[in-house]
């Protein structure tokens, strides 16, 4: 009996999947360097767009933490300019409260004056009224000076009143307040210029307005004739 020969099986190799990927999915002309070309590409890409995330979010950190440092600096530009005021308003009624007494102490002497001390205080009386804005207090506040000035100036006309103890503690102590507000006038102008120039110098000034820093005014006085401080003298005529 012939024995009959098995034909040899040759077995054909299994592709990985690499293989099935390069020869079925690639598109006719396209290489495996190709691929990774594309590929590099890709995470090129997407590390780019990490990096400039990080840029933006560190610029929005830096914008906030610039923003707080300004407003907290305005913030406190602003209270040195409420406290200068304070003071000057504290000079204030200081001379308020002296003038009655000193209208009260001339009446006697100057009964003739009588529009003189009326002046004085209808003057007062719309400087205490007056709630207004530096600007607007600062003209009843000169009219209140140039009255003073005048009734001190009229007073030169009675001997009598310089042996007037009471007058004479009274001018002195106005003498001195008018001195004390001419000094608290400056410092909350000096405030004031501080305060102004940080709001108008760029970037400061595209974010002042909408945080609520609005520009403040000075506590001007209009001429040289009001800037003098109310004084008389007793002094003997020649």
């Amino acid at each position: 009996m012939e024995e009959v020969e098995t034909p040899e099986i040759i077995e054909a190799p299994v592709p990985t999947l690499y293989e099935e990927a390069t020869v079925t999915d690639l598109p006719d002309g396209t290489s495996a360097t190709d691929v990774a070309d594309v590929t590099n590409q890709a995470v090129g890409t997407a590390a780019g767009m990490s990096t400039l995330a990080m840029i933006l979010i560190g610029l929005g950190v830096v914008l906030v933490l610039w923003l707080i440092a300004t407003y907290n600096g305005l913030v406190r530009l602003r209270m040195r300019v409420r406290e200068a005021w304070s003071d000057i308003d504290v000079q204030l009624k200081r001379r308020y409260n002296l003038i009655p007494n000193l209208v009260e102490s001339v009446k006697g002497t100057m009964g003739h004056e009588r529009e003189v001390l009326e002046n004085v205080t209808k003057a007062r009386t719309a400087a205490i009224g007056n709630h207004g804005s530096p600007e607007e207090q600062a003209k009843t506040e000169n009219m209140l000076s140039g009255a003073l000035k005048t009734l001190f100036a009229v007073s030169e006309n009675y001997p009598d009143l310089k042996a007037n103890q009471n007058f004479l503690e009274l001018q002195r102590e106005l003498t001195d307040t008018e001195d004390k507000i001419q000094a608290s006038r400056r410092f909350y102008n000096g405030n004031v210029r501080d305060y102004n120039t940080k709001i108008q110098i760029f970037p400061n000034n595209v974010v002042a307005g909408p945080l609520g820093f609005n520009m403040e005014t000075f506590f001007q006085i209009e001429n040289d004739e009001e800037r003098a401080n109310v004084k008389v003298s007793f002094n003997d005529k020649k």
